[in-house]
């Protein structure tokens, strides 16, 4: 029998447009999983085993992304 991923979609509107943050796995809990957070050309893939601080470690490596490609 196959197990059916699901995955979870969040969608965080800003100034500079429309971050997406796609959700994968972290069930059962404490297994491992897998944020993406998307802005506008910039992709930022996280892996982790909870589900919070891999969401902020995500969107903290987005947007530090942002402001190196700002300074460049």
């Amino acid at each position: 029998m196959e197990k059916k991923q699901q995955m979870e979609v969040f969608f965080l509107p800003s100034t500079a447009g429309l971050i997406k943050i796609y959700i994968n796995g972290f069930k059962p809990y404490d297994s491992r999983g897998q944020v993406n957070a998307i802005l506008n050309d910039v992709t930022v893939s996280i892996k982790g085993h909870h589900r919070k601080k891999t969401i902020i470690r995500a969107l903290a490596s987005l947007h530090e992304s942002l402001l190196n490609k700002k300074r460049d």
